[in-house]
């Protein structure tokens, strides 16, 4: 879903806010059409049975609007609390490291830089598809070794503090990480983005046959009932992929660089 409204980025972002708002005004002046074709044609143009059907498709893509704007951003805050959670869970697990002998803690310590990095490569790579999975490939793969080196370490002090304290922090990072990607693809199914699109789109069919029925064509309200709708659709799309639009959570992953730089 993110490739096909999004494309690479940012540039992707704007074609996509711009074939949106051209579609959408194009759908009005269809609408317009379709009732000067009516007059043309010698009929009477309908507006009871007009009018009180674009009240229920408005009312339903309003319905829709906030449901789909209410689930973005909720998923919005999510993701970001999520970055501070992964943040401080490894931040807690990388100073328990200090519970290992000096020998071991080394070794540990560096495969921990290189999985934080291969972490936050991952992020940065979107939307660099291959880029990502390699990044989160090597992060799975340091991530292995980091717990297999962890409990033979653990298993081999004379201590229990390792074994009851680091090995569940290295643990509830493991998971915290595993969530926040889990929580990357979570987004409405594609047929909510295809009813919002197709009722947007009807919507503003059946504004331009009543904007028509009122006298000449006012391009002031046309084009702030288009630009409207567009901001509102583009608004949610990017709340739902916050790393390829200009709603953005790149500024929380300088908490994770934060943990990084203190790895001395």
């Amino acid at each position: 879903m993110a490739s096909l409204l999004y494309g690479a980025g940012w540039t992707g972002g704007l074609v996509f806010a711009i074939g949106l708002f051209t579609s959408i005004l194009i759908a009005l002046e269809l609408g317009r059409l379709v009732w000067r074709w009516q007059v043309a044609s010698g009929r009477e143009p309908e507006t009871t049975g007009v009018s009180a059907v674009a009240s229920a498709i408005f009312a339903l893509l309003g319905l829709l609007i906030a449901f789909t704007f209410s689930g973005a951003a909720s998923r919005f805050d999510m993701r970001r609390t999520l970055i501070v959670q992964e943040a401080n869970d490894i931040g807690t697990a990388y100073l328990r490291l200090d519970l290992l002998p000096q020998t071991a803690r080394d070794a540990l310590q560096e495969i921990f830089r290189q999985y934080l990095d291969a972490r936050l490569d991952a992020y940065r790579a979107v939307p660099d598809r291959e880029r990502v999975d390699a990044a989160l490939a090597r992060s799975d793969v340091l991530r292995e070794r980091l717990w297999t080196r962890s409990i033979t370490e653990s298993q081999r002090t004379t201590s229990t503090a390792a074994t009851m304290l680091l090995l569940p922090a290295l643990n509830a990072a493991f998971d915290t990480a595993s969530t926040r990607l889990a929580a990357t693809k979570e987004h409405p199914p594609s047929v909510i983005f295809g009813m919002l699109f197709a009722l947007c789109w009807i919507g503003a069919l059946f504004a331009g046959y009543g904007m028509a029925s009122s006298g000449p064509r006012n391009w002031l309200h046309a084009l702030f009932f288009v630009t409207s709708l567009t901001v509102t659709l583009y608004v949610i799309v990017d709340l739902e992929f916050p790393r390829l639009g200009l709603i953005r959570v790149d500024a929380f992953d300088e908490v994770l660089q934060d943990v990084r730089n203190g790895m001395r």
